[in-house]
Parts: structure tokens; C-alpha cells; sequence
């Protein structure tokens, strides 16, 4: 078994598109009026999924959380400590609700922590050189 990516189960769809395309900047070629979106970023898969019709195929109600959701984080990885600084203060003039300001971690991590529109954490950080996978 392989991981083939992660997707987001989304209430309000353009809202969100708005915010992964033009806020973040993840290839989206979907309109908004979407149910389901696929899109690879730096080949991941991630998808987007409209919940009323996710549950409607699997014939099952959901629990969302409303506000800040802690059970995961996205992570986007910039190449330098400023990249980080400089990112925040973008995406957080764009609309991303910011949660935690650029920090330095003892562990040599510079990161820092904003939300989508539906609350979910997304993380951007740096260990001041170029990530490697």
C-alpha cells in the first residue's frame, strides 16, 4: 500500500478554492461551483471534497468541528527563515487567519502556523536551507 495523497472534506467550496488557489497558490483547475477538486502540489495529491455529496456517496452523516481544528496540519516548506517571515505576513494580508507568528524552534526550525477559511492548520516552515525529500 502506497500513500496517494490527502484530501479535505470542504463546507464551503469556493470559499476554499479561493483561498488554496489564490491565497496559497496551488494549481486548481476547477471552478468554483466544483464538488470534488484534484490538484498535486509538488506531487502530492490533494484533493477537496464537497461534504454534503461525500456524504451522500458513503451514505453516512459527519461530525465537523467549527473554529480551529487540531487533529492535523498541513505542512508547506519555504527555503529560508525570511521566505517564512515574509510568507506569514502575505497570506495573513490575504485573508489566512493568522495562529502562530514566525518562531524559531529550539530545534532550528523557523515555522509558523495560519488556518483556512474552515479552520484548518497549515504550517509553513524552514530550517533556513532547501528542503530535501
Amino acid at each position: 500500500m502506497h500513500l496517494d495523497g490527502m484530501g479535505l472534506l470542504v463546507h464551503d467550496m469556493p470559499a476554499m478554492i479561493r483561498f488554496y488557489r489564490d491565497v496559497l497558490g496551488f494549481e486548481i483547475t476547477e471552478g468554483e461551483n466544483a464538488v470534488n477538486v484534484y490538484l498535486i502540489k509538488d506531487g502530492t495529491l490533494f484533493m477537496l471534497y464537497e461534504r454534503k455529496n461525500f456524504e451522500k456517496m458513503t451514505n453516512r452523516k459527519y461530525e465537523y468541528l467549527k473554529g480551529l481544528n487540531g487533529h492535523f496540519e498541513i505542512a508547506l516548506s519555504v527555503d529560508t527563515f525570511e521566505e517564512v517571515d515574509a510568507e506569514y505576513a502575505r497570506v495573513v494580508a490575504q485573508g489566512a487567519q493568522p495562529v502562530l507568528e514566525p518562531t524559531t524552534e529550539p530545534w532550528g526550525q523557523r515555522t509558523c502556523y495560519i488556518a483556512d477559511p474552515e479552520g484548518n492548520l497549515i504550517e509553513i516552515g524552514s530550517f533556513n536551507k532547501p528542503f530535501n525529500r
